[in-house]
This record gives C-alpha cells, sequence and structure tokens, in this order.
C-alpha cells in the first residue's frame, strides 16, 4: 500500500502538519525528505531499512555528501540536500548565540553546545563566556582529549574568562559513547570550576553534558 493510501493519522506529513516535527519517528522524519523510496517500496520501508543497516540516525548523519551518496535511497542530489539541510539547521542554532546575544532561554544553550560538541569523534570541552547582561562574549574549545575522557584545568578556564572580561560562564563536554549520563568526575570536575571561578566573582551558571539525545543539564539535576 502506498502511504497516501494509508490513514491521515498515520501519514508522516500529516503528522507533522496536526503536532509538529518532535512526534515523527526518526524514519518517519526520514521519509519526509526522501519523497519516495526505492522501487516497491514506500519512503517509510526505504527510511527503516536504511537507519537499521547504516544508521542509526547519527551515525548515518555524520557522513559526508560522497558517503551518504553511496547509500543506496539517497545518491548525489539526496545527498547535497541532506547535508545542506543540516547546515541550516546548524547555522540556525548557531545564530542563537552570537557574539551580543541575550541568554534569556537556558535551553537554548544547550542546543548550541549539542551543534558544536555532538559530532566530534573525541571530548571535548568547551566553554561559553557571557558579560553581566548574560550576552554571549565568546565560545571556545578549551581541552580535547582521547575517545573517553579529557582533562580540563580549571586554571585555564578562569585566565580565559578573565581574559574575556566575562561575568559567567556555561561550559559542556561530549560523550563520544553517546550516553549523556554525567559520570563522577563530571560532577567533581563542576564543583572544583564553580570554587575556582567563584575566587574571582565569575559564576557557573551550568554544564551540559552532551551525548546521543537531549543534553543533560547538571544545574536542572541539582549538582551545581
Amino acid at each position: 500500500m502506498h502511504i497516501r493510501d494509508w490513514p491521515d493519522s498515520e501519514r508522516p506529513r500529516e503528522k507533522l502538519l496536526a503536532h509538529g516535527a518532535r512526534i515523527l519517528s526518526d524514519a518517519e522524519l526520514l521519509a519526509i525528505f526522501l519523497g519516495s523510496g526505492l522501487p516497491g517500496q514506500d519512503a517509510i520501508r526505504t527510511s527503516r531499512e536504511m537507519l537499521q543497516t547504516h544508521g542509526p540516525l547519527r551515525q548515518l548523519l555524520d557522513r559526508s555528501a560522497r558517503e551518504l551518496m553511496r547509500v543506496p535511497g539517497l545518491g548525489p542530489a539526496r545527498a547535497c540536500r541532506l547535508v545542506a539541510a543540516l547546515e541550516l539547521g546548524q547555522r540556525h542554532l548557531a545564530s542563537d548565540l552570537k557574539r551580543g546575544t541575550t541568554l534569556t532561554d537556558p535551553d537554548s544553550a544547550g542546543r548550541y553546545f549539542v551543534q558544536r560538541l555532538r559530532p566530534q569523534s573525541h571530548e571535548v570541552f568547551a566553554v561559553l563566556f557571557l558579560d553581566t547582561r548574560h550576552r554571549a562574549l565568546a565560545f571556545e574549545e578549551l581541552f580535547r582529549g582521547t575517545i573517553d575522557g579529557a582533562e580540563v584545568h580549571p586554571r585555564e578556564v578562569v585566565r580565559r574568562a578573565l581574559a574575556h572580561n566575562a561575568a559567567a560562564v556555561i561550559v559542556g563536554h561530549n560523550h563520544p559513547s553517546g550516553n549523556a549520563e554525567p559520570s563522577t568526575a563530571d560532577r567533581a570536575v563542576t564543583l572544583r570550576l564553580r570554587e575556582a571561578l567563584a575566587l574571582v566573582q565569575i559564576r557557573l551558571l551550568d554544564h551540559f553534558v552532551i551525548g546521543d539525545g537531549l543534553p543533560v543539564s547538571l544545574a536542572a539535576r541539582g549538582w551545581m
């Protein structure tokens, strides 16, 4: 049965229009992008097989355009459109925190850290520097590590914060494994950073851990 013959409540486009994109599965979102499936298949089935063979979604979308064009069901045109769509999304997120932008929504900082750190194959620790009105001053990747760890030096974070004349900072790092659950070491580093920054009257507002899903906020967990 073709997708156009499905009940309206089950068609991906109609579901998106009625309830928003967040309600759709990875396969349904990908099917909307594809528009049609491989010969003899609808777009949903092709999307599911694509994710099963070449996924999950993050692994599929981390590929370059040349790698994507070799995936059955994509080809050069779709691969280029997919990479361009991802870049548009990343630029949209990046525009939320341009220099001078006031940070009124803490979630936007989490999304920004996701955009900057999730593609990294090794652990990266980064800092967003803010002024007294929580306007973005700069974003720096300060420490890089192995696939499972990056050593963080609070003194260097303090030095860079003073260099930017920052009044507050938000920090974040990625877990390349995809598991965003903060470790005991993550919590210990957060406490050391908070104490070191407090000595020079700079506030640590949050620490985000980035994995495959939503970013985990240590402030939201009450661990700050």
